[in-house]
């Protein structure tokens, strides 16, 4: 044998392996694919939980092939073991969306704040458009509905809370260029602030519109 054969041998024998894959939960696995197949179609917060079945290898180095049907989220899988085994994986994959939801009944009138929710993942086809997913959009805002425990809130169920109540003591702020005169009055109807409600001028008896602000004012405009 050559020096050089031996040489070539010598050195394909020290040269290092190349590194294999490191093994990965499975779940982990198909839980992005699933999210590569969404195509950038799914909410930036949302991510899907995956149940396999009880007989399919918990960890993979890789997932040579994936069906799944976006409608139901069951999921078909070819993935290759540690040991260069392919095993098929059958199960569900469902995406789900952090959702903030009551810990106790909410009346109407209450003004909420961040502990009154707990957030938990909720399946994203089950929610309606009008749910609120963001619990920053939640805090401060007042209850016009009932809020059940457990339950999904939507938009029409809160609103920002009213400056100005129904039946309740105002201050009416007449402005005529630099001329602003006060006069007491009360609210026909709510209102939050910036919009437009309905008060009586106790002092003559007229019915005017104006503009509820903070501290129980409404500024009528002439």
């Amino acid at each position: 044998m050559s020096r050089l054969v031996l040489a070539t041998l010598l050195s394909l024998c020290l040269a290092p392996l190349a590194p294999r894959a490191e093994a990965t939960q499975v779940t982990t696995l198909i839980a992005e694919k699933a999210a590569a197949n969404a195509d950038g179609a799914m909410p930036a917060n949302a991510s899907y939980d995956v149940t396999l079945q009880t007989t399919s290898p918990t960890q993979a180095e890789l997932v040579s092939a994936f069906w799944m049907d976006p409608a139901t989220g069951q999921f078909a899988a070819n993935v290759v073991t540690s040991d260069g085994e392919t095993r098929r994986v059958y199960g569900m994959a469902v995406l789900t969306v952090p959702v903030p939801i009551p810990t106790h009944r909410l009346m109407p009138d209450t003004i909420l704040n961040k502990a009154d929710f707990r957030v938990v993942p909720l399946p994203y086809q089950r929610l309606s458009r009008f749910t609120i997913t963001d619990i920053k959009q939640l805090a401060g805002m007042q209850v016009r509905q009932v809020l059940s425990a457990d339950r999904p809130v939507l938009t029409q169920q809160v609103s920002p809370p009213l400056v100005v109540d129904r039946g309740a003591r105002v201050s009416i702020s007449y402005n005529h260029g630099r001329l602003t005169l006060t006069a007491p009055g009360r609210a026909i109807t709510g209102a939050e602030a910036g919009q437009t409600v309905r008060v009586v001028n106790l002092a003559s008896n007229r019915t005017v519109t104006g503009i509820a602000r903070p501290g129980g004012i409404v500024e009528v405009t002439q």
